[in-house]
């Protein structure tokens, strides 16, 4: 299963069908996109992608909108009437609160949205037919300081992310917790092995070791920053662990060095042992 088939495998499953203006939200992203035809007297929406569908149908259902399924070719099809309730609902735009909007992008996400194996690089994009569209969900967006820039590319637009910061946000935006931590932990393997590139003075075993055990200290301040446990931490652990974001290459004796009452790298050892066990209760939480 590709990386962004997991992402939509996630958001599928996010459990908010009782409540129905946020269904509607999430059904207007859906139909904002370039999956989604707008003739006369029907909608339809179109997807290779069987998790996109199953919950654009259990969103259809539980709205109680009339829709034919199809299946043309490698293609699932939802065929909806244009009721009275249905053209209403393409209509609503206004006073948006923080729920709703965050429906809006995961619908627009999942209608028509995309995103690489971050193994191979950054890239994160949504299609639409019209230009409007697209800037509304980029407007959306930037009211969370998530920037995404738009492309044209003959008759349809393409929102897209390149940069690894703002994707790990808008995955955030979605709701797909799981997609950010993994998101995170590739990020900061491939970040930490390009500063190890640039260690050529220092010997391979070492390297190897410093590195491994830099990458999963970090990972586990990551986990603990994006679940916002951070700020429960005591001040030593906090100040250790910042300490290690901010020299991803450093020794366990060269971070003892660095605290303001320094201390040896066997005292260092056991704060970031700590912080491990933290993170990991924090996994068996989840």
């Amino acid at each position: 299963m590709s990386f962004s088939s997991e992402i939509k495998e996630e958001l599928s499953k996010v459990n908010n069908f009782k409540n129905k203006k946020i269904l509607e939200y999430e059904f207007l992203g859906y139909i904002l996109t370039g999956n989604t035809s707008n003739n006369k007297d029907i909608l339809e929406f179109i997807t290779e992608n069987e998790f996109n569908i199953e919950r654009f149908y259990r969103i259809l259902y539980n709205l109680k909108i009339d829709y034919e399924p199809e299946i043309r070719g490698k293609n699932f099809v939802a065929i909806i009437k244009k009721t009275k309730y249905v053209e209403e609902l393409m209509k609503i735009r206004l006073n948006l609160n923080d729920e709703t909007k965050k429906a809006l992008v995961r619908g627009a996400f999942l209608g028509a949205g995309s995103i690489t194996d971050p193994k191979k690089q950054y890239h994160l994009e949504i299609i639409f037919l019209e230009r409007n569209n697209a800037e509304y969900i980029l407007n959306i967006c930037k009211t969370y300081n998530i920037i995404l820039k738009l492309l044209q590319n003959k008759s349809k637009f393409h929102l897209y992310i390149k940069d690894a910061d703002e994707i790990s946000k808008f995955l955030a935006l979605l709701g797909s917790n799981k997609g950010v931590l993994h998101f995170e932990d590739v990020r900061v393997t491939k970040e930490i092995k390009n500063n190890v590139n640039r260690l050529v003075n220092c010997e391979t075993a070492n390297l190897n070791k410093i590195v491994n055990a830099s990458v999963n200290q970090i990972s586990d301040i990551k986990l603990i920053k994006k679940l916002r446990k951070f700020d429960e931490l005591p001040e030593y652990l906090k100040e250790i662990a910042e300490l290690r974001l901010e020299n991803p290459d450093a020794s366990l004796k060269t971070l003892g060095e660095l605290l303001e009452n320094p201390i040896g790298k066997s005292g260092v050892n056991h704060r970031l042992q700590r912080i491990h066990d933290i993170a990991n209760e924090l996994r068996k939480e989840k």
